[in-house]
C-alpha cells in the first residue's frame, strides 16, 4: 500500500546576512527521511530547536521566503510540490498548531470551524465534530476567550478535521495540559488514525508520545538519529542509537538520568552532531563527515557504531 507521506533526504537551510552584504547558508534540517502509512501515528520527538516544527512547515509549504529546501516529499505517491500543498492545505493536509492563539479572538467558534460558511450542511457538520470531541452545541456561540485550555485544544482539532483530512500534523498540541487532558487529546488523534488517516505528532515529550504512537522518529539538531517502532522503547537494549537510549534513561520511570551537555545550534557542528555528548564516541565519529542513515531490521539509525541487545551491530 502506498504511504500517505514519504520524505527522503530532506534538508532545509536559511540564507542569512552577516556583516554588510555577506551571506551564509544556515543548515537547520539535514538528510531527513520519514514515512507515514495509512492508519499510523508517527511521533517526531526532540528537544526545542531540533527542527521539528520546521518539518511541519516544510511539508505544508509554509517555510519563509529566505528558506531553501532540498530532497523529496511525496503525498500518496506523488510529489508534494508547494503548489500542490497549497491546494490541499486545510482539506486533505491539516495542521493542529501549538498555540491556541491561532483562533481568531474576534470570531465565534462555530464560524471558525465552518470557515465562515453558513449553509445548513456546514452547520450540521460543525455540530457533528463538536459532539465528537465532547463539546456542547452552545460552544458554537462562544468566543475563544470563553474557552478553557482543553476546550480550545478540542476546537482546534474540530477545525482541522471538519473536512476529513488524510494527513494531520499535530505540532506540540498539548502544552500546558495535565496528563489526563493531554491523554484525551491524543486519544482523539488515535481515533483519526484508526479511521485511515496518517498522523504526524510533533512533541518534546517522549513519554506522552509512546502512549499513542506506532513509530517514533528521534530528532537531534536537525537530523533523524533513529526511526523505530514505539514498541522498541519497552527495553533499552532494543534501542540502537546512544541518544535514543539517553532519552529512555531520562524518563521518570527509568531513573530520570539527565544527559550532560546540550544540543549544538544550527551550523555549529560537523560530522556526528551527538559526538560531544556521546558516551561511546570514538575518534572516527569526530572525524567523519555527515553520518549516513543505516537501514535496520525495523527502521533506520544514524550512527557509525549502533548497538542492539548491548552489542555492536
Amino acid at each position: 500500500m502506498i504511504p500517505i507521506l514519504e520524505i527522503e533526504e530532506l534538508s532545509v537551510s536559511f540564507t542569512q546576512y552577516e556583516r554588510g552584504l555577506r551571506k551564509r547558508q544556515l543548515s537547520v534540517i539535514r538528510d531527513l527521511s520519514l514515512t507515514i502509512g495509512r492508519g499510523q501515528v508517527v511521533a517526531v520527538v526532540g528537544a526545542s530547536g531540533s527542527g521539528k516544527s520546521l518539518l511541519a512547515h516544510g511539508i505544508l509549504g509554509l517555510l519563509p521566503y529566505n528558506s531553501h529546501m532540498e530532497g523529496t516529499i511525496r503525498y500518496k505517491g506523488q510529489p508534494l510540490t508547494p503548489e500542490r500543498a497549497k491546494a490541499l492545505r486545510g482539506r486533505e493536509l491539516v495542521l493542529v498548531p501549538q498555540g491556541v492563539t491561532y483562533l481568531d479572538p474576534l470570531m465565534q467558534v462555530g464560524a471558525q470551524i465552518r470557515r465562515g460558511r453558513k449553509d445548513e450542511a456546514s452547520r450540521k457538520n460543525c455540530r457533528r465534530v463538536l459532539d465528537r470531541y465532547g463539546l456542547a452545541p452552545e460552544t458554537e456561540r462562544l468566543y475563544p476567550f470563553e474557552l478553557s485550555g482543553g476546550m480550545a485544544r478540542r476546537v482546534l482539532i474540530s477545525t482541522a478535521v471538519l473536512e476529513r483530512p488524510q494527513l494531520v500534523i499535530a505540532d506540540e498540541p498539548t502544552p500546558g495540559l495535565d496528563a489526563g487532558a493531554a491523554g484525551r487529546i491524543l486519544g482523539h488523534f488515535r481515533e483519526i488514525a484508526d479511521e485511515g488517516a496518517g498522523v504526524l505528532f510533533i512533541t518534546h515529550d517522549l513519554e506522552l508520545a509512546l502512549t499513542v504512537a506506532d513509530r517514533v522518529a528521534v530528532f537531534y539538531a536537525g537530523e533523524t538519529m533513529e526511526e523505530l517502532p514505539a514498541a522498541n522503547f519497552e527495553e533499552a537494549d532494543r534501542l540502537r542509537h546512544p541518544y535514543t537510549r539517553a532519552l529512555w534513561h531520562a524518563m521518570p520511570a527509568h531513573g530520570f538520568a539527565a544527559l550532560p551537555g546540550s544540543q549544538p545550534l544550527a551550523g555549529e557542528a560537523e560530522g556526528c552532531l551527538f559526538a560531544p555528548r556521546c558516551p561511546r564516541c570514538r575518534e572516527s565519529c569526530r572525524e567523519a563527515g555527515s553520518i549516513p542513515l543505516r537501514r535496520t531490521e525495523d527502521g533506520t539509525v544514524r550512527c557509525l557504531y549502533p548497538q542492539e541487545g548491548g552489542k555492536d551491530l
